[in-house]
């Protein structure tokens, strides 16, 4: 005889009001509009006259907005010797082929460390780590010894090819390919033939876009807000951050332009990230989940 067995249907009882639900979304955007209040600040210092400027307290609105802080901008701009155009260009030139090398060897080198077994793999790994716990500015001596004795001082190669050994991305990636790559899809691939050069293109990079997304946004934020450098003394070598520290070395006379060049200096940085955010947020969704 058999058994019929019992069951019991449940339902899903949500434990969060609609009330909560407000709640916590008014709070999500009255955060944000916090974390968004510097960027305000910045414009309206940009649209200020230089009389409201220098009020204090400082008022956080504009009373009577002008553009005259551009205009001032782009006049010192023009009369500068060594053209703004190519402090333009030297900044995106750095910009962008410092975040392509980064974004190759960060990968490649992640790709070996996570999923191809040598010897030697957790030293590397560990070296790594421990590289993170330097900043720059320690090793800045070691650097320039090296610089010097490439021959690499006051030329492109100085700022670029360190940027491509950047510890930090190396170890986003590997992290998330460890986490997103499946080993039987990769070995799946093998089986049919695929190079271990095409199974790192064609399926584990597409696997990690939301990781190397994000460590391009990172790279090239950190190049793009690059000043002055060591290594650089050529004026047509230097980056236009360095152009707009000289003109706010000019004195409180420049501060109107000084203040609507850093709303220039942001415009780059924000729309990349704007182009990117949902798989930078996908990113660090992902980061803490593990299988």
């Amino acid at each position: 005889m058999s058994k019929k067995l019992r069951t019991r249907n449940h339902k899903v009882v949500l434990n969060r009001s609609a009330g909560g639900d407000a709640g916590i979304t008014f709070f999500l955007v009255l955060l944000g509009a916090f974390m968004f209040l510097p960027m305000i600040y910045a414009v309206m210092q940009s649209l200020k006259p230089l009389d409201e400027l220098w009020v204090f307290p400082p008022r956080f609105y504009v009373v009577n907005p002008t553009l005259k802080n551009f205009g001032d901008l782009l006049r010192l701009m023009s009369t500068s010797w060594v053209p703004f155009s190519r402090y333009i260009f030297n900044t995106i030139l750095i910009s962008v082929v410092g975040t392509g090398g980064n974004l190759i060897l960060s990968s490649l080198a992640a790709y070996a460390l996570a999923k191809i077994k040598f010897p030697g793999r957790e030293f590397f790994f560990q070296t790594i780590v421990l590289s993170l716990m330097f900043n720059s500015t320690v090793t800045s001596i070691c650097n320039f010894i090296v610089m010097t004795a490439l021959g690499w001082v006051d030329s492109y190669l100085a700022i670029i090819v360190p940027t491509f050994a950047s510890t930090m991305g190396l170890y986003l990636m590997k992290q998330f390919m460890e986490s997103s790559v499946s080993d039987a899809v990769l070995e799946s691939a093998r089986l049919d033939g695929a190079s271990e050069f095409r199974t790192f293109l064609t399926i584990a990079m597409p696997m990690v876009k939301p990781a190397w997304l994000t460590l391009i946004v990172y790279s090239f934020q950190g190049l793009w807000n690059s000043g002055t450098s060591i290594y650089i003394y050529s004026e047509e070598l230097k980056t236009f951050n360095y152009a707009i520290s000289q003109i706010l070395s000019g004195g409180i006379v420049r501060a109107g332009a000084g203040a609507a060049s850093t709303v220039v200096m942001m415009i780059v940085p924000i729309a990349v990230f704007v182009i990117t955010q949902s798989n930078i947020i996908e990113t660090m969704g992902s980061s803490g989940m593990k299988d």
